[in-house]
């Protein structure tokens, strides 16, 4: 009889320890937050100065402005709910523009005095919203026609794959998550991109290091870099991983033609409105 309680109590055990070690169910629907990096490339930046563009450093052209960091740091966030999701990212630095009057003329009230700088808010905003059940991108940008006229556009697109995707052996745990080691090529550089497989579904905070299955937690290179500080589980409203019902559908390459003649008339605007326009 004693024999028997004392297999019963271990088998009881047993099971206790079995139901404690169950991992929690993956969350339908929550918040992942990344902490990003980016170094900055001064050979990409460009500065308009006394009306032209120019980049810093260049023949007759200013080196960048004193003071700029070396990176740029940044949160990133993705906000899923069932088979939806949408990023978030903070807000961008506006546009600024420099000007500088060496001859004393003009009207700017700054001759011969040092560069001053201006900063003009962007002409488009872009939301990324995604669709995780098919894996698919929707990009949605908003462009400015003026103070009161705006113009919505929708394009789609599958998510890309990460080339030279490998795998390896090494796992490590990133936000409570176990998380396996891979490494793939992106703009000829090599990435190391840790991503876990817990959760139900594909993702990845760079889209062109998109695993075939599982979500990224972290991405290390010489260049950039991002890692989640958080995974939560909350209630997300469906309509808030939803896009606009009523932007007008194009395609990829239309929405980047978009973005390029919006860009180009809004430096063509920056210039046109700096002081000393059109001296010699």
């Amino acid at each position: 009889m004693k024999a028997q309680l004392l297999t019963l109590l271990a088998i009881g055990l047993m099971v206790s320890l079995q139901t404690t070690a169950q991992p929690a169910a993956p969350p339908t629907a929550g918040k992942i937050t990344y902490e990003g990096m980016r170094r900055i490339d001064p050979s990409q930046m460009r500065m308009v100065v006394n009306g032209q563009e120019v980049r810093p450093g260049s023949a007759g052209a200013p080196d960048a402005p004193e003071g700029m960091p070396d990176v740029l740091s940044f949160t990133q966030k993705l906000v899923f709910a069932g088979t939806m999701a949408k990023e978030e990212r903070d807000r961008p630095q506006n546009m600024m523009r420099r000007s500088r009057d060496g001859d004393g003329a003009g009207s700017s009230g700054n001759a011969g005095g040092p560069p001053r700088a201006m900063r003009m808010g962007a002409p488009f905003e872009q939301q990324t919203y995604l669709d995780l059940a098919n894996k698919t991108r929707i990009d949605v940008m908003t462009v400015k026609r003026d103070s009161t006229s705006q113009t919505t556009y929708r394009s789609e697109k599958p998510m890309p794959t990460a080339s030279d995707w490998q795998t390896s052996e090494k796992t490590k745990k990133i936000a409570g998550y176990t998380c396996h080691k891979a490494t793939a090529t992106r703009r000829k550089e090599t990435y190391t991109v840790w991503y876990t497989t817990d959760l139900p579904f594909t993702y990845s905070p760079v889209a062109d290091l998109t695993p075939p299955t599982g979500v990224v937690l972290q991405i290390e290179s010489d260049s950039e870099s991002f890692k989640a500080t958080a995974v939560s589980s909350e209630a997300v409203a469906a309509t808030a991983v939803q896009p606009p019902t009523d932007a007008k559908v194009i395609t990829a390459d239309e929405m980047e033609q978009i973005r390029r003649k919006t860009m180009a008339d809004f430096r063509q605007k920056m210039m046109s409105s700096m002081p000393g326009m059109g001296r010699n």
